[in-house]
């Protein structure tokens, strides 16, 4: 058996709900190239997708509960933030989310304009394509 687990090599699932299921999967699908990693329907009344890469230490979990509604993203500064270091990587990735039909937004927080795009998914959360290193110098 391989080496213990801890909280620092966990892998890490983002979930949250949405009333906009198809719309939210196009979005991280199709525009920021994901992958469709598991899905399930009428789980307890719940509809959901999980999205990621399969080398990836984390993916993003997208539900729906059948009559229910969620409502959009609380404020402007809720993000997933992607450090792209490769100019032609990050270059890439706008063109795919602009070729999806998603254009750039204007940051709640300037800084990440000075160095990044910031799009809106369907229910206003931010993704912000920073190209930058992490960590930073």
């Amino acid at each position: 058996m391989g080496p213990a687990k801890t909280i620092a090599t966990a892998h890490l699932r983002v979930a949250r709900p949405t009333d906009q299921l198809g719309a939210v999967v196009q979005f991280y699908r199709d525009g920021l190239g994901f992958e469709v990693i598991s899905e399930f329907r009428d789980h307890d009344g719940f509809d959901g997708i999980m999205l990621g890469h399969r080398e990836a230490a984390y993916h993003l979990e997208f539900t729906h509960k059948r009559g229910h509604s969620v409502g959009k993203a609380p404020t402007d500064d809720n993000l997933l933030v992607f450090y792209l270091p490769d100019r032609d990587e990050w270059l890439r990735a706008i063109a795919r989310l602009r070729a999806a039909g998603h254009e750039p937004v204007e940051s709640f927080n300037p800084y990440w304009d000075k160095s990044g795009k910031t799009f809106a998914d369907p229910d206003g959360y931010r993704v912000v394509l920073q190209h930058a290193a992490w960590p930073s110098s």
